[in-house]
């Protein structure tokens, strides 16, 4: 089988010659910057054509994962609300205030019936590596939302055609090595959590059930049009983040109040046959059997202590052939921070625990840290692939 072949099988339930193996880089700064530094960050499609390069050189199935460049404006996926364009009805007013290595946009929106205001930040964590984020958020009342659903512009004409054009770049130069994955929309949760501030959230399908079913069916048809595009434009998986709902609110909380919602966010991403891998990096053991109800065909990246709960074995059994699993070694405690013999005794312990029975891609747990050894990516690499055969 090519790396297509093999990921597109366990994509749709059947049994590959081998687990896939592959490696989770985001498509600007951390490791990608280590190993490139010398590109610009900024450079979006070089920086993607980049990851494709490294997994081959390591001998990986190749799966790349597009977000910058894609996501624009960064509304739909960093947070706030769409700050990148006016009309007649949303006229924005953006300054700009640089504070060493952070650019902070402060944005007010003005519309026929009132005034919205948001903040978004930049970091340079280090050169090549940002962090982005909506820190003050532009909805804290039902009235603000209702400026937001009324006004925000949609799509913008063209988007979709830009879209395909992208994807089909990146696909031409990927060919049989793998896959081409898409950081599409988040979840409805994920996406109320980039509008209002994070702690009302958690709150309020509790105090104010109305207004969280109002935000969070904005949550999700704000983004639909992008999600659609996305899809058209041929992407072969959405990856869609589902962890601002993480185990911690438990089961009972997310099935009756969250569950809901994302289940019908993932009916529509699935609905032209794209599979979605639903992200969830943080606690996730009380969820694996509501994921089921979810009906997403994929979930990620089952976390293991400390930085999450995940039991490789115990949701092995609990999720039969329900979906497939994306795990992996620890990209921090293991990759980042250990030997190469640590490294190769735990990939071929986790090679063991998620082969058997097929539907499982192994994977570094979450995306690879800057600071990473190389050597220690070799090992993972190395060790995986010799034990990977069925």
């Amino acid at each position: 089988m090519t790396s297509r072949e093999r990921f597109l099988a366990v994509l749709n339930g059947k049994m590959p010659d081998r687990v896939p193996v592959t490696l989770f880089i985001v498509d600007q700064g951390h490791f990608l910057n280590q190993i490139y530094p010398d590109v610009d960050p900024w450079d979006f499609e070089t920086l993607q054509l980049k990851v494709i390069e490294l997994q081959r050189q390591m001998g990986v199935d190749v799966f790349v994962r597009q977000l910058f460049g894609l996501n624009d404006p960064l509304s739909i996926h960093m947070g706030g609300l769409n700050v990148s364009r006016s009309t007649d009805t949303w006229e924005v007013h953006t300054e700009t205030v640089q504070q060493e290595n952070k650019r902070l946009e402060k944005s007010t929106i003005r519309t026929p019936d009132g005034t919205l205001t948001q903040e978004f930040a930049i970091e340079e964590l280090r050169p090549g590596t940002f962090v982005y984020a909506c820190t003050k958020k532009p909805i804290h009342t039902r009235d603000e939302l209702e400026l937001a659903i009324r006004y925000e512009p949609g799509m913008p004409a063209g988007w979709a055609e830009q879209a395909r054009e992208k994807v089909q770049r990146l696909k031409a130069a990927l060919g049989e090595s793998g896959i081409l994955g898409s950081w599409s929309p988040h979840g409805p949760f994920n996406n109320a959590s980039l509008l209002i501030p994070i702690d009302m959230l958690y709150c309020l399908f509790l105090t104010e059930p109305e207004f969280y079913d109002r935000l969070m069916r904005f949550a999700m048809d704000r983004i639909l049009d992008y999600t659609r595009a996305i899809d058209a434009a041929g992407v072969d998986v959405h990856c869609v983040g589902g962890n601002v709902p993480g185990g911690f609110l438990g089961k009972a909380c997310y099935d009756e109040h969250i569950l809901p919602y994302e289940r019908r966010y993932i009916e529509c991403v699935q609905a032209n046959g794209t599979p979605a891998m639903y992200h969830n990096c943080g606690q996730i053991m009380c969820l694996v059997e509501s994921y089921k109800a979810l009906g997403v065909r994929v979930v990620e990246p089952f976390s293991p202590p400390p930085l999450g709960d995940a039991d490789l074995a115990a949701a092995k059994r609990i999720v039969g052939n329900a979906y497939v699993i994306v795990s992996g070694v620890d990209q921090v405690n293991v990759l980042q921070k250990s030997t190469a013999d640590e490294t190769r005794r735990i990939t071929k312990e986790t090679m063991k625990t998620g082969k058997p029975g097929g539907g499982f891609i192994m994977q570094n747990v979450d995306f690879l840290e800057y600071g990473t050894p190389v050597e220690n990516v070799e090992a993972y690499v190395q060790t995986a692939l010799e034990h990977a055969d069925y």
